[in-house]
């Protein structure tokens, strides 16, 4: 099955809501002590719209056979301090592939299409966050070239 990558407009915003829920329930079920289940909605219709409407941000969409199968969403981030080389990155919100859709290559063109989009606004980096006990979402992003670069540690104290 063929899919295509592509800037998401309004009328994708259900499609785009099941995909990130998706991602949402694994981190939920992985990790229940840091997230939990809302008690209201969060990838609703108004939250992509403000996704959408962010001058700062790119959401890319996966489309198969007029379905969402996988959504993107980035934001161009400054660094700038005393300290650090100053520039400009992008960073990965989320990124989310249906489980029906996984491995085929679908992710892998959500996240080019990142790159391509971070080129073009003059980033020099992309950055992304994934939790340690998603080996899989490492492993993948390691075969695309990303490294570790920071590590955040924590301790539970009860």
């Amino acid at each position: 099955m063929t899919f295509c990558i592509r800037r998401a407009v309004p009328h994708d915003a259900d499609g785009i809501c099941a995909v990130f829920s998706e991602c949402d329930n694994l981190h939920i079920a992985a990790l229940p002590a840091i997230f939990r289940q809302p008690d209201r909605p969060i990838r609703t219709r108004e939250a992509v719209s403000d996704m959408l409407a962010d001058e700062r941000a790119a959401l890319l969409v996966a489309e198969q056979d007029g379905e969402i199968v996988g959504a993107v969403l980035a934001y161009l981030h400054e660094i700038e301090g005393p300290l650090l080389v100053c520039r400009r990155c992008a960073v990965v919100d989320v990124l989310s592939v249906s489980a029906a859709c996984r491995r085929r290559g679908i992710g892998r063109a959500l996240m080019e299409g990142v790159h391509e989009w971070a080129r073009e606004q003059g980033a020099e980096e992309v950055f992304l966050n994934v939790w340690a006990f998603n080996r899989g979402a490492i492993a993948f992003y390691r075969r695309l070239g990303y490294r570790t670069v920071l590590r955040r540690m924590a301790r539970r104290l009860r």
